[in-house]
């Protein structure tokens, strides 16, 4: 077969990856040049901590809503606002090479609506684990815990083949057990927060609703009971 001359070098992404990439991107070149002192003045130094201040997630902040039973609502927007806040340029840089090819892994296979389901439902579960089951000021940011939402989706998608192939379905939490265990390694060395438990949320999160958003999930599922 003779290449196509006019394919495109780059695998063209799923347009709704695109749609949770961009936000990324464009918060941190905002911030970026604010930095560098490019655009806002004097004051644009501080932008990064004044979004993190206002966008990420606070324990302390669901514990005083819980409290007082009153959802302002700038205060709820902050169970998907942080995913698009981090804490440096490497930070968002990683988290969106993951998000694009976890995302084209994901798209290719999921519908849209659900890949955005997976995304912030997995988002949220993270942000309500690490509120609630940990006793931690430090505020959450960073998309990490929506991107292992998507990783939890591809290995269920490894999951399903690997059974339909026969072999052991234990190879797909491959990829979730390296990056933990990377976790560990880094955390053991450089330290690291509790965000590892808003991660580890969002790859549950996304492993146990792909069996009902993805492409005949849920018929798969009834399939299986029947069977039993």
């Amino acid at each position: 077969m003779q290449p196509d001359p006019n394919a495109s070098a780059l695998n063209p992404l799923p347009p709704v990856v695109w749609a949770l990439a961009l936000p990324i991107i464009a918060m941190e070149v905002v911030l970026g040049a604010g930095a560098a002192g490019l655009v806002g003045g004097p004051s644009a130094v501080g932008w990064r901590l004044e979004a993190i201040e206002r966008f990420g997630f606070s324990g302390p902040v669901l514990e005083w809503m819980i409290a007082r039973g009153t959802w302002p609502p700038e205060h709820v927007l902050r169970f998907v606002s942080y995913l698009f806040v981090h804490a440096s340029f490497t930070h968002a840089i990683f988290v969106t090479v993951f998000l694009l090819a976890l995302g084209k892994m994901v798209g290719e296979i999921f519908r849209a609506w659900a890949v955005l389901l997976l995304f912030f439902a997995s988002g949220v579960a993270g942000a309500l684990a690490y509120g609630l089951l940990l006793d931690d000021a430090m505020p959450l940011i960073g998309g990490f815990p929506a991107v292992y939402g998507l990783i939890g989706a591809y290995t269920f998608v490894m999951w399903v083949r690997l059974g339909a192939l026969g072999e052991s379905q234990y190879r797909a939490f491959t990829l979730i057990g390296v990056l933990m265990g990377l976790q560990l390694v880094f955390g053991l060395f450089f330290g690291a927060g509790n965000d590892w438990l808003a991660d580890l949320t969002g790859f549950c999160t996304g492993f146990v609703l792909s069996f009902v958003v993805s492409p005949g999930g849920w018929q798969r599922v009834l399939a299986r009971l029947r069977q039993r």
